[in-house]
């Protein structure tokens, strides 16, 4: 599958992302027994802001790019996500990923409400001084909404620690004092947490850990799929492979590969270039499409939205999918595996391991003093275990899929905090 294609179907699909989710939000609210009011104050972010940002090219020509920067709900406290540069950014799409960060937020208990941006860019044809120039201009473009204690920004797809730190050099000018705490995900030697890089795929490493337990499959030898080898699903690959399990299956943008017997992930990993891509140095390889149908125990879908559908739920060989991406499974999808027994862990529980652990680097960057790796991972696993299990047990006791209880766990503690501040 050609990357152009994969991208301009992301397109279409991101028109009914804001929807789809505003249903689960409905019906998670409808459960929880609250009024329309509420629904209404949590469909929408509270703070859109779109943005032009100005930026001299290296060849002296001006190019103006758009921007967007959401803010959910900060009801609980500062909102809090990442900010991705990608062609097919869209209102919408940015608008749905700021909810999704509230839920992720009230999933792990966090002080957070949901916050997102995006740039409209291609920075894989963008020099590094130019970025550095898109950067900077969109943090001088936002400045006034964002803050340690108003907005906190993360990477997201296509940004990086050297943007963050880019954009927390700016920030400090502006502000004139600095303000490691204004952004996470920044290298070591700015305030940087350990962890922080692969912390994503640690957070889906012990969901798949503990939806293994439940559904009563040994996780030595277990054969999974990873669909996507970006920074989550390369991580989560090496992290699955140590842990005994068998990856019989990888994919990127182009094509995937698949080996019943296993593939060698060492490998892999050594040939991937930074986007994620390895299939083009192979000849046998297969569509992600026939990857995402391929049998096995555990499904990872790790790249983007919309890939398991009403088409292609019923050909689902997998007893676990374990969601790494953001909504890579529509709502129709979900009723008809949830009916055929497989366990569904959403991508709002079991990729909330990147906004837990960027909660730890403001944490450590508010208080000027910095953890161990070893610490972090202790605190990470303590957070997703308990998170994991009370979304578990929400769904087991009243009898719905895991989607549904995570939104309804996620959704009240800013539902609770609007309410108590009087705004509902």
């Amino acid at each position: 599958m050609g990357e152009k294609h994969e991208e301009s179907n992301q397109t279409m699909e991101n028109l009914n992302v804001l929807q789809s989710t505003q249903a689960v939000i409905r019906e998670a609210l409808d459960k929880l027994g609250y009024p329309e009011s509420v629904y209404e104050l949590m469909k929408e972010p509270l703070r859109m802001l779109t943005v032009r940002i100005p930026v001299r090219m290296d060849d002296e020509s001006v190019k103006i790019f758009t921007g967007f920067r959401a803010q959910h709900n900060d009801a609980v406290g500062p909102t809090k996500g990442g900010i991705r540069f990608h062609p097919d950014v869209t209102e919408d799409e940015v608008k749905a990923l700021s909810i999704w960060m509230s839920l992720k937020s009230g999933i792990v208990d966090l002080p957070y409400g949901g916050g997102k941006g995006g740039i409209i860019c291609d920075p894989r044809e963008m020099s590094f001084r130019e970025l550095e120039r898109l950067s900077r201009g969109y943090v001088r473009a936002v400045s006034q909404i964002v803050g340690p204690s108003k907005d906190i920004p993360a990477p997201d797809v296509f940004t990086n620690s050297q943007i963050m730190a880019w954009m927390m050099d700016e920030y400090s000018r502006i502000k004139e004092f600095d303000s490691p705490g204004f952004i996470t995900g920044k290298p070591l030697v700015l305030g940087g947490s350990h962890g922080r890089e692969t912390a994503t795929a640690k957070g889906v490493t012990i969901c798949i850990r503990e939806a293994a337990k439940k559904k009563g499959i040994e996780l030595k030898g277990a054969r999974v799929i990873i669909q996507g080898f970006g920074n989550a699903g390369s991580f989560l690959a090496k992290f699955m492979h140590d842990a005994g399990a068998n990856v019989i299956g990888i994919s990127d943008a182009y094509a995937a590969l698949y080996d019943p017997n296993g593939l060698d992930i060492e490998y892999l990993l050594d040939r991937r270039d930074s986007f994620g891509t390895v299939t083009k140095l192979f000849k046998n390889t297969i569509t992600n499409a026939e990857l995402l149908e391929s049998e096995c125990d555990i499904l990872v879908p790790a790249a983007i939205e919309n890939q398991i559908t009403a088409k292609n739920a019923h050909q689902i060989k997998a007893d676990i999918i374990v969601e790494a991406a953001n909504g890579p499974t529509t709502n129709e999808a979900t009723k008809i595996l949830t009916e055929r027994g497989v366990l569904i862990v959403p991508d709002v529980l079991a990729s909330a391991g990147g906004v837990t652990v960027s909660y730890f680097e403001w944490v450590q960057n508010n208080q000027g003093y910095y953890w161990s790796e070893e610490e972090v991972e202790r605190k990470l696993e303590d957070i997703l275990v308990k998170s994991f299990e009370n979304v578990y047990q929400t769904a087991k006791s009243r009898k719905i899929d895991m989607r549904l209880a995570a939104y309804m766990v996620g959704v009240r503690k800013a539902a609770e905090a609007s309410r108590f501040r009087g705004w509902v």
